[in-house]
Formats: structure tokens, sequence, C-alpha cells
């Protein structure tokens, strides 16, 4: 299926999950670069069905999907797999699949350099997934608004019991709330999102306990492991309610990288290329990153996982 923006397709991925997908193509005349963008959670590729075409119309093609447990991968009764369902996902399927999708990205555009990037819960992802898996195919990576700690984190304690839980129970469904006022600055945008049949407030307590631990764990020890040749991009709004642009910084702070970057955009919430005052610039600043880095190479990271 085709439009003017995109084609979509359903492709067989990881655990044997079919995947809804989108690509976003640069006329050839242009091409130079592909992103593979990871989106987060409770929500779906078609909230950026306004962004990617603007990256696409600059050369960068896009490939993105729905993440296992998300979007039409999850809720879709005529294409979804049978074992899918709402929130049904792990740390370790996740790097899974996004190792599948810059492979699916290589084979469908040989010879241009890759972009790994993700928001929120993406974000974190993309931020994993050179910690432990072989990121040697990837010329850079941009964490939008990524997920390294909550703003207001939940109780210890509380957290605890759930990743206790998790191990007996591990997809059983779990309240995720959310005040839609802090997605952006832009209130149609917000109840777009409130509204969406394809985005629920809930997660499932492995899905849950992973993305949060992970998160401590990228704080704790694991920002040791980022490979010090792979150039990576941080875009962050001070006015976050949901995940901690000051935890961002830390961990910006604390790598050790040839290549790095954090650029803070003053009172930007959450979605920040939803967001009024800072939408073009989020975009702009980085195609200005991929741009910058089409000759970058990673011939130099480990080829190995390293956990």
């Amino acid at each position: 299926m085709t439009s003017d923006a995109y084609t979509e397709a359903w492709l067989p991925g990881p655990q044997s999950t079919k995947f809804y997908t989108r690509t976003y193509r640069a006329d050839a005349s242009i091409s130079k670069a592909v992103l593979v963008f990871i989106h987060g959670f409770a929500e779906h590729v078609g909230r950026y069905t306004q962004v990617h075409p603007q990256f696409a119309a600059r050369g960068i093609n896009v490939f993105t999907f729905d993440q296992r447990g998300f979007g039409k991968t999850a809720l879709d009764a005529e294409n979804k797999s049978k074992t899918s369902s709402y929130g049904k996902t792990a740390g370790e399927h996740q790097m899974d699949d996004v190792k599948w999708a810059i492979e699916h990205a290589s084979k469908e555009f040989p010879g241009l350099p890759i972009f790994l990037s993700g928001h929120s819960m993406g974000g974190g992802e993309a931020i994993n997934f050179p910690i432990r898996r072989d990121a040697s195919m990837l010329s850079g990576v941009i964490a939008c608004s990524p997920l390294v700690q909550q703003t207001h984190p939940a109780p210890k304690l509380l957290r605890m019991a759930g990743g206790g839980v998790a191990t007996l129970l591990p997809y059983f469904p779990y309240p995720a709330p959310l005040d839609y006022n802090d997605l952006s600055h832009d209130a149609v945008y917000n109840e777009i999102a409130r509204t969406d049949p394809l985005a629920k407030l809930q997660g499932t307590l492995r899905g849950i306990s992973d993305m949060l631990n992970w998160g401590d764990e990228l704080r704790g020890e694991n920002y040791k492991k980022w490979p010090k040749s792979l150039p990576i991009l941080f875009v962050h709004g001070t006015g976050d309610q949901i995940t901690s642009h000051i935890h961002v910084k830390e961990f910006h702070d604390n790598i050790v990288a040839n290549d790095k970057n954090l650029i803070v955009y003053a009172d930007g919430y959450h979605e920040l290329m939803q967001e009024p005052a800072h939408g073009e610039k989020v975009i702009n600043d980085i195609v200005a990153f991929i741009e910058a880095h089409l000759s970058s190479t990673a011939s130099a990271l480990p080829t190995q996982p390293k956990l």
C-alpha cells in the first residue's frame, strides 16, 4: 500500500511477530541517509505522520514500525500476530526488534549511512542498543526526550514489588496513567493523543519493569559501556514532566564519547516535535546532526554484544 507520504507493510520480525511498518522515501536525487525511528510508550508511528515526511523531503529516508505490544502491531485484528497483545513486550525482545529494523533498513537502502533515533521509551531503547548489541552498522544515534529516569519516579518499593510479580506474571496488564496536558503546548495535539484508539494507558509488568530498570542501569553502570566512537545527539525540553532532562544531562556528561551533544529547549514539553515553539528547530537540529555525520563510520565499534 502506498500514499504520497509513505509505504505501509506488514513484515515478519523476531519471535515470529508481524510488525506494522512505514517507509518514507526521499527522492532518489537527494537521498543521502536512512533514519530508523523507534516510537515511545503507549504511542505508535501514526503520531509522526506530519513529522517523518519532513525528513524525507530533505533526503533522509525513514523506516519505522509500531513496536511489539503497541499500535497496530498489537491491536490490528486482521493482521497482528496471534500472540501479540497490548503492552506485551520485554527489553531483550525490544533489542532484537531494533536490530531487525536496522538490518531491514540496510537492505532496503544499501550503501546509505544508518542513524538510529527514538522518542521517550524508544529513546531509551536507542541508547541501550549500542550498549547491549552490535552497533557497527550505525553512523549515529539521536535520543529524543529519552527515558533515562522519570521526572516524577514511582516509589522504589512499589517498583521492586512490581518487578517481583513480573517474574511470575510478566505480561499481566498494568495501568500507566498520564496527564495528556504534559505532552505538548498544543492543546489540539494533546486531545488527538487522548482520544487515539491505537493508544492505551497501560503496559505489562515485564515491559514497564524493564523500561524503568534499564534506565536505572544506564545511570548506574552501563553509561561506561557506551561505544566511544559512536556519535550521539540528545534533544530534550526543560519543561518535560514525563522524562527527566536533568538525568539525561547526567548521562550525557558521564559517557565517554568522541562526539556527543545535548540540545535543550527552554520549557519544551515531552513531545518536542509537536511543540509549536520548538518543533521546527528540533527537526532542523536532527537533520543538521545527520548531515554532519554522513561520512561517519562505526567500524571501530565492537562487533559483539556486550551484555
